[in-house]
């Protein structure tokens, strides 16, 4: 396994406000390791949740194979419908778990940017995320009426 390691630790400073552009992340490394490797989808869109059946994945869910995560595991990938690349990541803290995460948003329309927003966010007792762009929402919109 290469040591292709996704932490909070690694990320630089954030921005203050969601829809800034951040620059503190190596979007290029990280979208072409989502290129070249095969990304596994764990979780289906409209899948439930093994765990906890009240749970719906609004889209694919899944993992970069030979990543490793801030939990151990393989980095987590949120799977979207559109060819838009790597348009954004969700720094994720789970309260039941007691581990953070850093999640890649791979190839997401808008509407999907934010559906996992929401997912992540619904409930902050549980689990809560602080949501990191490569390009700010009114360009991801233009990006997409474009295409």
């Amino acid at each position: 396994m290469t040591d292709d390691t996704l932490t909070w630790h690694q990320l630089g400073p954030i921005p203050d406000r969601v829809d800034d552009a951040w620059h503190g992340f190596d979007w290029n490394r990280w979208e072409s390791l989502l290129n070249t490797r095969t990304i596994v989808i764990d979780r289906p869109r409209r899948s439930v949740h093994p765990a906890h059946p009240s749970i719906i994945y609004p889209i694919d869910y899944g993992h970069l194979p030979d990543t490793r995560g801030g939990d151990g595991q393989q980095v987590d990938v949120w799977c979207g419908s559109s060819d838009s690349g790597l348009v954004g990541l969700i720094m994720t803290r789970d309260h039941v778990k007691k581990d953070r995460e850093v999640d890649l948003l791979w190839n997401c329309t808008a509407e999907e940017i934010y559906l996992v927003n929401g997912f992540i966010n619904f409930d902050r007792e549980l689990l809560e995320g602080q949501l990191l762009l490569r390009y700010p929402m009114t360009e991801q919109w233009s990006r997409q009426i474009s295409t």
